[in-house]
């Protein structure tokens, strides 16, 4: 039957202060409630503590964000999708923003083990007035201890109801896929930012996201594989392939960080557990 873990967040105002109630059910839940930037940014960092999914197992986070409050949620390491001859794994999050909420969604990065069958399902829903940035990276096997990504299938699907759908599923015996110029040419880390509005960001507001993303880019060790661009007047996404994960997240966290001031006016502060 596998493990099933449930997780219900939800934040509200209470005065300046944004607070979270949350409930769990199963192996998952909240590690620590941290307020690094004063009472207006609640930030939580969610664990798991049997450390992966087999086939069966089943993560489910929902989370309901009032109208005025700020969450910042992130993970303290990688989600790690096991082998398995079964049913699929699957690791599930939907987040109902309020008008005038703002989420940043920002987890480490998901394995997808060689002869793995994993789910990875995403689901934002945004009120005119709320916005988010998020982001979603995917590494494929484990190429350094030997482990390529061989065999087992991947299916990822990260929806805005209104603003952008995508799905697709990597299977490691589509070879054309992950080797073809035209797909993964050999890369087996795949990385996803996004900053989103319910409403238009205007093409002044826009413009200058981009350019600052393409700058930081170019700067990048993932020039050549990298790129941004606004599939929707609410919507910018970077997208970057790379050998490794390191270079990937080092690039989502400085365009994270270097959009937060230009759209928020909020400085950058990063998790502690990124540090640790």
């Amino acid at each position: 039957m596998g493990w099933h873990g449930h997780l219900q967040l939800d934040y509200r105002r209470d005065g300046v202060r944004t607070i979270a109630l949350d409930r769990h059910h199963g192996p998952l839940r909240v590690l620590q409630r941290l307020y690094p930037e004063g009472d207006a940014v609640c930030h939580h960092v969610l664990v798991h503590p049997p450390g992966g999914l087999v086939g069966g197992d089943r993560l489910t986070v929902d989370a309901t964000l009032a109208p005025g409050c700020h969450a910042v949620i992130t993970t303290p390491g990688a989600a790690r999708f096991y082998r398995s001859s079964g049913a699929p794994a699957v690791q599930q999050v939907h987040a109902r923003l309020a008008d005038g909420a703002r989420l940043e969604w920002l987890p480490m990065e998901a394995i997808a083990y060689r002869g793995c069958e994993a789910e990875n399902r995403l689901r934002f829903t945004l009120a005119p007035q709320a916005q988010m940035i998020g982001w979603d990276l995917l590494a494929l096997g484990l190429p350094a201890a030997g482990q390529p990504f061989d065999a087992g299938r991947v299916l990822q699907q990260l929806e805005l109801p209104g603003l952008w759908l995508e799905r697709g599923r990597i299977d490691g015996a589509d070879r054309a896929l992950l080797e073809s110029p035209l797909g993964l040419a050999g890369h087996g880390v795949l990385a996803t930012l996004w900053l989103a509005d319910g409403a238009a960001l205007g093409r002044e507001r826009s413009e200058a996201l981009i350019d600052t993303a393409r700058a930081l880019i170019e700067a990048s060790a993932l020039a050549a594989t990298a790129g941004i661009s606004a599939p929707h007047p609410s919507l910018l996404v970077l997208r970057a392939l790379a050998q490794r994960v390191e270079p990937a997240m080092t690039l989502l966290q400085a365009v994270w960080a270097a959009w937060r001031p230009l759209h928020w006016g909020l400085a950058p502060s990063p998790p502690r557990v990124w540090r640790t």
